[in-house]
């Protein structure tokens, strides 16, 4: 009798969710992925006279479709959110397939330049169905969730269920095609299904409120999903509609957290905080101009504390630098030469 209560309301929700669900495809003319070929192929031109691209992949237009996903709107007069990794190709044309099979052109109108998270815009003359916002701080493990998309870019209007099997989890992922790999953290891990065209997609509770964005899987593995957590894109939405654009706070500079290994093979004086260093030789550890330069931040100081909340693998600098705002007053606590120092500092908008 449960089960069969528990099937019905998930028929509800999908049937709330799916209208507002849809498909974001990337195209680009067939002559520019020519040129683009040559480029690369300077002493083969032959092979790009005639691109080896199926025919269900060019439209009437001479556009070929190189890629997509999913998203869902979040407002009637047609804003979207998405993942970042989705709309990554450069120079290509955007369009928002609903679930009624209408065709938008898309905007986008902003990139979270920390998370996954990009925001486009459609125009419809009429309003369109939109997704619950709900929230992400306050999950447990074991909640029942369903996720929306589009699996493999293939098949529409696809949905999964499971549930949530973990919290605040930390990958690597490479989100964008020519991008370095980033540690993603604070992911919603889920058993219900995520494929690759799933990305963007909603994850929601059983009551169709959305907790997140399906953004990865784990390659060769099984039941493994992640999805960002929906209160960043809460606050990227709060910023856009009130600045015009997301704020990013920024602090300026590039660490380590500490662990027990790295103690070891760096030979530091604490097993935890966050060490200030370069990652190439190239690189600076602490950007010029920034507030953690104006508070004389110096290479090989470890900060050990931020607004006196100890830094540690599970609550890093990241974690920190995300729950803040642009303009917050910070302290924090550096060790320098085996010596504890305090400084302050304001934090800057990130560009």
């Amino acid at each position: 009798m449960f089960f069969k209560h528990g099937q019905t309301e998930a028929m509800r929700t999908i049937k709330k969710v799916m209208p507002a669900v849809v498909s974001v495809t990337l195209t680009k003319p067939l002559e520019e992925l020519e040129k683009e070929c040559l480029a690369t192929n300077p002493k083969s031109p032959g092979k790009c006279k005639h691109l080896s691209i199926p025919a269900e992949k060019i439209d009437a237009h001479g556009m070929v479709q190189v890629g997509g996903g999913s998203g869902f709107i979040v407002s009637p007069k047609g804003i979207i959110l998405t993942n970042k990794h989705v709309i990554a190709e450069p120079g290509v044309s955007y369009t928002v397939i609903t679930s009624d099979d209408t065709r938008y052109p898309a905007e986008v109108i902003a990139r979270d330049p920390i998370n996954d998270i990009a925001i486009l815009s459609i125009a419809s003359k009429e309003p369109l169905p939109i997704v619950s916002i709900g929230q992400s701080h306050s999950l447990d493990l074991g909640e029942a969730v369903l996720a929306f998309g589009n699996a493999l870019g293939i098949f529409r209007n696809t949905v999964s269920r499971g549930i949530i099997s973990g919290l605040s989890r930390s990958v690597v992922a490479q989100t964008e095609p020519d991008a370095p790999p980033q540690e993603m953290r604070g992911l919603i891990q889920t058993d219900a299904a995520i494929n690759p065209g799933n990305s963007g997609g909603p994850l929601t509770d059983l009551s169709g409120r959305v907790i997140g964005i399906n953004a990865a899987v784990i390659s060769g593995a099984q039941n493994i999903g992640f999805a960002i957590p929906i209160d960043p894109a809460k606050r990227d939405l709060h910023d856009l509609e009130k600045y015009g654009r997301i704020r990013r706070p920024l602090l300026g500079l590039r660490y380590l957290m500490i662990t027990h290994d790295l103690q070891e093979k760096l030979d530091l004086p604490v097993d935890r905080g966050a060490l200030i260093t370069r990652e190439h030789p190239s690189d600076m550890a602490v950007a010029p101009g920034t507030p953690a330069a104006q508070a004389k931040i110096k290479e090989r100081d470890i900060i050990l504390t931020w607004n006196d909340v100890q830094l540690t693998p599970e609550r890093s600098l990241l974690d920190c630098l995300e729950e803040s705002n642009v303009g917050d007053a910070i302290e924090l606590t550096l060790l320098r030469n085996n010596k504890e120092k305090r400084v302050s500092l304001t934090l800057a908008e990130r560009k």
